[in-house]
C-alpha cells in the first residue's frame, strides 16, 4: 500500500462485540468477528466498501439526499446525566465533527442535530440499551429515528484515552488546533474512540496517519429549528409530496456541486447566529449581483468541479486488501484529482479581481503551492489529456491510458496488446456485417463488455431472425443487441488483458500518491472554498429571479413589503406583501382573521425570511432588518399522530411544552392556533396562560388565533401589539347573500369579521331557526367577556407611557436622524402618547 506499513497507523481492528437492531427486539443477538459485519446482520443496510467509491459528476447534486452519515452517541452517568458527546463521520467526506453538550430533559438538541445528519446508523453503549433499563435518551432516539439502524457496541470503545489517541494519529496538521478544545471534552473523546473503531471494522479499511479533518461544533455557533418547526416550515423537504421541489431548499438551490448543495442544506437547517459572520457573506453575494463578469466567471469554473470531499474520502482510505476493484478506483480518482487540480488556476483566475474580504481570502488561501507542487507531480506520471468524462468506455479508456508511455515497458506491452484485441473485435464484427449483409456495429456496456447492435426491421432478416450463431439476444423496437460465442471469448481476453494493465498503473498511481500525499491536505480547503462559492453563487443566483434585498442586523424586526418566497415559486408571480414590525417593547403580536384570509402564510414568511437572512442570503422584502434568532419554534397544524397515540389536543400541548421549556429571549416563537382541540373555555384559557408565560420572556412571538377574546390581553400587557387580516364583504349577482372577498392585507387592530363562522354557516344548508339562534347566544356571551375585560383610565395611561419609553430607548439605540429630524421624530411621539392618554389625563396635562 502506498501509505506505507498499515499496522503503524492504527491499530489492527480486533474483535468487537456489537449488536445492531432496527427495533427492540433485535438487542440480543450479538455478532462477533473480523469479518465485515454487514453480511450477518439482519434488519440492517448493505454496505459497499469505501474504497470502492469513487467520485461523481457535477450533475448528482441530489447525493446528499442519501444517507452516509455514522453516528456515536454517549451520555454521562450519575451527576453528569444530560451531558451528552457525539462523533459523526460521513463516509463519502473524511471530516470528523465532535459535539458535547448539556441538554435537557427532551434531549432537543440531540434530537435536533441528529434530524439534521440524518444519519444511517447510530451507535451507543450496550449500557444504555439493556432491554428493561434502557436510558431515557435511547427511548427518544429510537421513538424519531424508527428506520435507523442501531448499533450497540460494548461500554469499554468508549474510551476518552483511546479517543484522544485517535484524534493525534488521524487529525491532518492543518487542524491540530482542535486539540485544544476538545481535550478536556471527555464525552465526545469517548464517541470518537467507538466510532472511528466502528467504521475501521465496518469498512475493511483504515484512515491514514495525518489524514483527516476533525472539527469541534458547539451548539451555540448555529440556531436551533426543531425538526417539528423545520418540516411545518417545509424547509427541505414538501410536507405533501417529498419529491417536489416547493421548500426553501428548492427556491434558493442553484447549486452546480453536490458539496455545495450539502452545505446548503446544512446552512438552512442550522443557521448562523454571528452577525459579522452573515455580513462577510452578505458581502460576498452583494458584489456577485454587481459583477456580471465575476457571477458568470465562477459559475462557469465551480460547475467543473466533481465531489471534491468524495474524492478526498477515497484517497484518505487504505485498503486493507488490493482487488482489481480498489486498483481500477485508485486509478479513477488520481484522474479526478488531475482534474480537480487543473481547475485551481480558472478559479483563481475568476476571483483574482473581486474586492469582498471572504472572496479576497478564498483567493489568497488558492495561491497555496502545494496545487502546483501535486499537480507538477502528477503530469510527470499521468497523460496531459487523461480527464474525466462521461460514458463507460470513454472512462475505461482514460484509466487504461491514463499513466504516459515509457514509464512501464510492462505497461506499454500491455496496452498494445488491449488495443489489438479491441481492434480485433471491431475487425470481427465488420466481418459478421459483411458475411450477413447486416448493418451491425460495435457497442459496449459496463455489463456486457462489447456487444453487437443493429437498427433494422425484421423484414430484412431471413424468415425475419438472426443468424443461429447470434445469443443473448434482446430486441427493443427496431434495435437488436446480441453477441457471438467468439465474442464472448474475446470479451474474456480483454478483460483479462485490462486487469493486468489495472494493477501495472495502480502500482505507478501508488508510488505517485506516495510521493504527493504529505501535499493532499489542501484539498480540504479546496473542497470548502468550492462548496461556499457554490452556495454563495446560488443566493446570487436567486436573486436575479426576485426583487430580493439585502437585510440588515439590529435589535428590531422590521420587514416592509414581505413576501413568501416558495409561495412565490409555487404561484408564478409576487404573492401579496406586507410588513411586520416587532422590538423588544412590543414583542408579542396576536393576529386575527377569518379562515383562509392568509394567517399561517403570513407567520411561515416571517420565519422563512428569518432563516434566509441569518445564512446569509438576501430576503423577499423591500426593506428587511432582523434580530439574530437563537432558536426558533414552530406551532403549525391540526393533525393527530397515531404513532404516538397522540390527539390533535395532546399533540399540541407537547408541541407548546416544548417551546415553554427551550425558549429563551432570543427566540422568534410562531404560534398558529392554540386550544382548537378542546372546549372553548378551556382552549381559551389555555392561549390566556400560554400567552400570559411567552410575555415574561423578549422572545418574539407571533401568535394566530381564532380566540377572539384573546385580543383583550393587550390591556393588561402594554407589549401586545394586535393585527388582523382584512376582508371585504361583496353581494352575490342575486343581491340577497354576502360573500367574503379576501385581500391578504395585514391591518392593525383585532379583526371585526367576528361572524364569519355564521356567515359560512348562513351559506351552507342549515335551518335559519338555528343560525337565528347561535348569533343570539354569541351576542350574549361576547357582551358577558367585554364587561369584564374593559380598559380603566389608568390602565391606558400605563400602555401610553410604556409604548412611549419604549419608542424612547430604540430612539437612543438606533436613531441615524440629524438634530433637526430626530426634533421633528419626538414632537410626533408626544402627539401619539398624549392622542393615546384618556381624555381626564389628558386635561390634567395640559394644565
Amino acid at each position: 500500500s502506498y501509505f506505507g506499513d498499515k499496522s503503524s497507523c492504527v491499530e489492527n481492528a480486533d474483535t468487537l462485540n456489537l449488536t445492531s437492531s432496527s427495533s427492540m427486539q433485535g438487542l440480543n443477538s450479538s455478532y462477533i468477528g473480523k469479518t465485515p459485519l454487514s453480511s450477518g446482520r439482519s434488519g440492517c443496510r448493505n454496505y459497499t466498501p469505501l474504497m470502492g467509491y469513487s467520485a461523481t459528476s457535477s450533475s448528482s447534486v441530489s447525493a446528499h439526499t442519501v444517507a452516509t452519515v455514522i453516528v456515536a452517541i454517549v451520555e454521562g452517568r450519575g451527576l453528569a446525566r444530560g451531558e451528552v458527546g457525539m462523533a459523526s463521520i460521513d463516509l463519502k467526506n473524511p471530516e470528523i465533527t465532535l459535539s458535547q453538550f448539556a441538554d435537557n430533559t427532551t434531549y432537543a438538541k440531540v434530537i435536533g442535530k441528529l434530524k439534521i445528519l440524518t444519519p444511517l446508523e447510530i451507535i451507543m453503549s450496550n449500557t444504555a440499551c439493556d432491554v428493561g433499563n434502557t436510558t431515557k435518551l435511547f427511548s427518544l432516539i429510537m421513538e424519531h429515528f424508527k428506520n435507523v439502524t442501531f448499533t450497540t457496541v460494548q461500554r469499554k470503545y468508549f474510551n476518552e484515552t483511546k479517543g484522544l489517541e485517535y484524534i493525534e494519529q488521524l487529525c491532518a496538521s492543518e487542524f491540530c488546533t482542535v486539540f485544544m478544545e476538545v481535550q478536556s471534552k471527555y464525552y465526545c473523546l469517548a464517541a470518537a474512540a467507538a466510532l472511528l473503531k466502528y467504521v475501521e471494522f465496518m469498512q475493511n479499511a483504515v484512515y491514514a496517519p495525518k489524514s483527516l479533518k476533525v472539527r469541534f461544533q458547539g451548539s451555540e455557533k448555529t440556531a436551533m429549528i426543531d425538526s417539528s418547526s423545520a418540516q411545518n416550515l417545509e424547509l427541505v423537504i414538501n410536507s405533501r409530496d417529498p419529491r417536489n421541489g416547493h421548500t426553501l431548499l428548492g427556491v434558493l438551490n442553484y447549486t452546480k456541486t453536490p458539496g455545495g448543495s450539502r452545505k446548503l442544506r446544512s446552512n438552512i437547517l442550522e443557521p448562523l447566529v454571528d452577525a459579522e459572520t452573515i455580513n462577510t457573506r452578505l458581502d460576498c453575494v452583494q458584489e456577485l449581483l454587481q459583477d456580471e463578469e465575476l457571477f458568470f466567471g465562477l459559475q462557469a469554473v465551480i460547475s467543473k468541479f466533481l465531489d471534491t470531499e468524495q474524492l478526498l474520502s477515497v484517497l484518505v482510505q487504505i485498503p486493507k486488501q488490493d482487488t482489481v476493484k480498489t486498483a481500477e478506483s485508485k486509478i479513477t480518482n488520481i484522474i479526478y484529482l488531475k482534474h480537480t487540480l487543473e481547475l485551481v488556476e480558472p478559479l483563481k483566475a475568476a476571483l483574482r479581481s473581486c474586492n469582498a474580504q471572504l472572496l479576497r481570502a478564498y483567493y489568497n488561501s488558492l495561491e497555496d503551492t502545494r496545487f502546483g507542487i501535486m499537480l507538477e507531480k502528477i503530469t510527470t506520471v499521468i497523460n496531459d489529456d487523461a480527464r474525466y468524462t462521461k460514458g463507460c468506455l470513454s472512462m475505461r479508456t482514460q484509466k487504461c491510458y491514463a499513466v504516459k508511455p515509457n514509464v512501464s515497458e510492462f505497461l506499454d506491452i500491455a496496452r498494445r496488446t488491449y488495443t489489438e484485441i479491441v481492434d480485433d473485435i471491431a475487425g470481427m464484427i465488420m466481418q459478421l456485417a459483411e458475411k450477413y449483409s447486416l448493418p451491425m456495429k460495435t457497442s459496449f456496456s459496463s455489463a456486457r463488455g462489447f456487444f453487437i447492435q443493429m437498427n433494422a426491421d425484421c423484414s430484412i432478416l431471413p424468415n425475419g431472425q438472426l443468424p443461429s450463431e447470434f445469443t443473448k439476444i434482446t430486441k427493443m423496437k427496431n434495435t437488436y443487441s446480441f453477441t457471438s460465442p467468439d465474442l464472448i471469448k474475446m470479451n474474456e481476453r480483454c478483460q483479462e488483458s485490462l486487469r493486468e494493465i489495472y494493477h501495472m498503473t495502480y502500482l505507478i498511481v501508488c508510488k505517485l500518491l506516495n510521493e504527493i500525499y504529505e501535499h493532499i491536505h489542501c484539498l480540504y480547503k479546496l473542497s470548502d472554498i468550492v462548496s461556499m462559492l457554490d452556495m454563495l453563487l446560488s443566493f446570487a443566483h436567486a436573486c436575479t429571479l426576485s426583487d430580493y434585498v439585502r437585510p440588515e442586523f439590529t435589535d428590531t424586526l422590521a420587514i416592509k413589503q414581505g413576501w413568501h418566497p416558495i409561495l412565490e415559486k409555487i404561484a408564478m408571480e409576487k404573492p401579496v406583501a406586507n410588513n411586520t414590525y416587532l422590538t423588544e417593547g412590543n414583542n408579542f403580536v396576536i393576529i386575527t382573521g377569518p379562515n383562509m384570509s392568509g394567517k399561517s402564510t403570513y407567520l411561515k414568511q416571517i420565519a422563512l425570511c428569518q432563516i434566509m437572512a441569518q445564512i446569509g442570503s438576501y430576503v423577499p422584502a423591500e426593506y428587511g432588518s432582523f434580530r439574530i434568532a437563537e432558536q426558533i419554534f414552530t406551532r403549525i397544524g391540526m393533525d393527530d399522530d397515531i404513532e404516538t397515540n397522540s390527539s390533535t389536543f395532546m399533540k399540541e400541548m407537547k408541541e407548546m411544552a416544548y417551546i415553554i421549556q427551550n425558549a429563551n429571549d432570543k427566540s422568534l416563537i410562531i404560534i398558529d392556533e392554540l386550544g382548537r382541540g378542546t372546549s372553548p373555555e378551556e382552549g381559551i384559557g389555555i392561549c390566556y396562560a400560554a400567552c400570559e408565560y411567552l410575555l415574561n420572556l423578549k422572545a418574539f412571538t407571533l401568535f394566530a388565533t381564532h380566540f377572539l377574546e384573546l385580543c383583550h390581553i393587550d390591556s393588561l400587557y402594554p407589549n401586545v401589539e394586535n393585527y388582523h387580516f382584512e376582508v371585504q364583504h361583496v353581494r352575490s349577482s342575486a343581491g340577497n347573500k354576502e360573500k367574503i372577498a379576501y385581500t391578504y392585507t395585514l391591518s392593525k387592530g383585532y379583526t371585526e369579521e367576528k361572524n364569519y363562522g355564521l356567515k359560512a354557516a348562513e351559506v351552507s344548508s342549515l335551518p335559519s331557526s338555528i343560525i337565528l339562534d347561535a348569533k343570539e347566544i354569541k351576542n350574549h356571551i361576547a357582551e358577558q367577556i367585554l364587561q369584564r375585560q374593559k380598559c380603566t383610565p389608568e390602565m391606558m395611561k400605563q400602555r401610553a407611557t410604556y409604548q412611549l419609553a419604549m419608542r424612547l430607548v430604540q430612539t437612543a439605540r438606533n436613531s441615524r436622524l440629524d438634530p433637526d429630524s430626530l426634533r421633528v421624530y419626538l414632537k410626533g411621539l408626544k402627539k401619539k402618547y398624549e392622542a393615546s392618554c384618556p381624555p381626564s389625563e389628558k386635561n390634567y396635562e395640559q394644565q
